[in-house]
């Protein structure tokens, strides 16, 4: 009996044992299979790689375009500013020609009750040889009065003349300036309607890779820029504006996106850093591409928060240096003001507004 029981003991440890030192995988979870590659192919017959470039590829056209679209409006209003400070100009000069007809005519109408005899000829005929002087330094008085009227009358008609054809010149650009304004929208409505079309043919799932695809993209992008050593010895602090810009820049994350937006609701990428330097009481031009042109540049190991960071050969892009390697932007249609790595995107120079 004694030995009957340690025989089962025995066989007991021994299955203890064993499930003890089981392979792990015997006892995990079923692994799951791996995701879709994002070189497989979609309904659509393209990668879904192919696919986010594409899209990528139609959103920065759409910038260009939105680009174009503000310079445009931007010139529409200096126009149309210009064109009402030259129509009040026209209705002064309308006013001082008429005043000046007026004085004129009242010298006609005086010259008639006193016969019609020049000035001269009346003195003569006085007698009166106190009068006579006294009338001859008048009547060269009234003389160069005539004169300088007249003068004053034919200026004044000359910038008429001058004020009316600044007017039609820039009715002209204005009227230019809105079939651009014209142009670039229906050209940013293609473009977005094209892109979502493309990512509204997506599956769900598809979608979710699309976007873990873009983050990977950015992600890359910001890797190789920090390995270049780009960021090193940058640790520069904002300027006093800079930081008012900066804190503006910050507030505004979460809003959406919206092209020719420059708030308070919603942003466009230069609407958005245009803003934001308003704020700080530093006005700057109002697209990305006239940023780039007009403010000061600075090489990138100099840069501090609060500069601008224009991106894309054609500067169809602009951010916020925050610091850290990061900026502050308005991406794109369908996303909303968001921190991004400084060097997620390519990156054509920087910009110092308070320079």
């Amino acid at each position: 009996m004694n030995r009957r029981h340690c025989a089962t003991a025995a066989i007991t440890l021994v299955c203890a044992l064993a499930l003890l030192t089981a392979p792990v995988q015997a006892m995990a979870a079923p692994v799951p299979e791996p995701t879709p590659s994002a070189t497989a192919p979609t309904a659509g017959g393209k990668t879904l790689e192919e696919v986010r470039q594409e899209i990528d590829t139609l959103y920065r056209k759409a910038g260009a375009a939105t680009d174009a679209y503000n310079l445009a409006e931007e010139q529409a209003e200096k126009q149309s500013g210009e064109i009402v400070r030259l129509t009040e100009s026209i209705t002064e000069g309308r006013a001082k020609i008429a005043e000046l007809k007026d004085r004129a005519g009242a010298q006609a109408r005086e010259q008639y009750r006193s016969g019609g005899l020049p000035p001269g000829a009346q003195l003569v005929l006085s007698g009166d040889p106190y009068l006579f002087l006294d009338g001859i330094s008048q009547a060269r008085q009234g003389q160069q009065a005539t004169k300088g009227m007249l003068t004053e009358l034919e200026q004044a008609q000359e910038d008429l003349e001058t004020y009316t054809q600044d007017a039609n010149l820039n009715w002209e650009k204005l009227e230019a300036g809105r079939v651009k304004q014209a142009k670039a929208k229906k050209s940013i409505n293609a473009q977005i309607a094209a892109a979502k079309k493309i990512e509204s043919q997506l599956a769900a799932e598809e979608r979710a890779r699309l976007l873990q695809l873009e983050k990977d993209a950015a992600s890359t992008a910001q890797a190789a820029w920090l390995s270049s050593g780009a960021l090193d010895d940058i640790n520069r602090e904002a300027s006093a504006s800079g930081k008012a810009a900066l804190a503006f820049a910050t507030a505004q994350i979460g809003k959406p996106y919206v092209w020719g937006a420059e708030g308070p609701g919603s942003y466009d990428c230069s609407g958005l850093t245009s803003q934001a330097w308003a704020a700080a009481k530093r006005p700057i031009p109002r697209t990305s591409q006239e940023q780039w042109r007009q403010l000061p540049r600075i090489p990138i190991h100099d840069m501090r928060p609060g500069d601008l960071i224009i991106y894309h050969s054609d500067a169809s892009h602009v951010g916020m240096y925050v610091g850290d390697g990061s900026i502050v932007h308005a991406p794109r249609p369908g996303r909303n003001v968001t921190l991004a790595g400084a060097g997620s995107m390519q990156i054509l120079g920087v910009v110092r507004p308070d320079k």
